[in-house]
């Protein structure tokens, strides 16, 4: 992991003064958890989790809200106000800051879709079949999202027929016992020594 700080460090910007990180991958598959482990690595790096970005009725119909409300005031420099969505009570909350740091982490479903993937730096692919992330997922959220669950893996797979992340991803995220395996993406991208 340190090493893929000190690689992420070393990229130029690719969103105004941010160097853009995408962590894709199917629901369930890891991928909180890892950019939570990797922006700790990065000395605090702020993470956007696209679950505040998504709500019930749009869970793929998003990309507008983040491009005006954090790509455009990233690129410009500014610290970006996006309203992050409450899954319980079924509404946006109140805006809150995402800074232009040095390393911004966007991670969720979709962080490699097309109309951001100008916009990163470099997109790592939680490594994980979806069946088995799936099952993983439901395990996490339990019997009082089954209904969720049961709408969210046709809506995944439609997004991910006509929108796919992983052949434009610079590095595949494997979990291990020892940690995390970084292997070259389809996309290619240097892997860390």
């Amino acid at each position: 992991m340190h090493d893929l700080a000190a690689q992420l460090r070393r990229l130029p910007p690719s969103c105004g003064p941010v160097r853009l990180i995408g962590v894709d991958g199917h629901a369930g598959s890891g991928k909180s958890t890892f950019a939570g482990l990797l922006a700790a690595e990065l000395g605090g790096a702020p993470v956007l989790h696209l679950d505040d970005i998504a709500s019930h009725d749009e869970l793929f119909d998003w990309t507008g809200r983040l491009l005006s409300q954090v790509i455009e005031p990233l690129r410009r420099g500014d610290t970006a106000r996006y309203t992050p969505y409450d899954w319980r009570a079924r509404r946006f909350d109140a805006p809150r800051p995402l800074p232009p740091a040095p390393v911004v982490l966007v991670e969720g479903v979709g962080a490699g879709r097309e109309a951001l993937r100008p916009h990163l730096a470099r997109l790592l692919w939680m490594e994980l079949p979806r069946q088995e992330a799936w099952r993983r997922g439901r395990a996490r959220d339990g019997a009082e999202q089954r209904a969720f669950w049961d709408g969210w893996i046709p809506a995944e797979r439609r997004h991910f027929a006509t929108d796919p992340s992983r052949p434009f991803a610079h590095l595949l995220v494997v979990r291990s016992e020892e940690g995390y395996e970084m292997l070259p993406g389809p996309a290619g991208g240097a892997c860390p020594p």
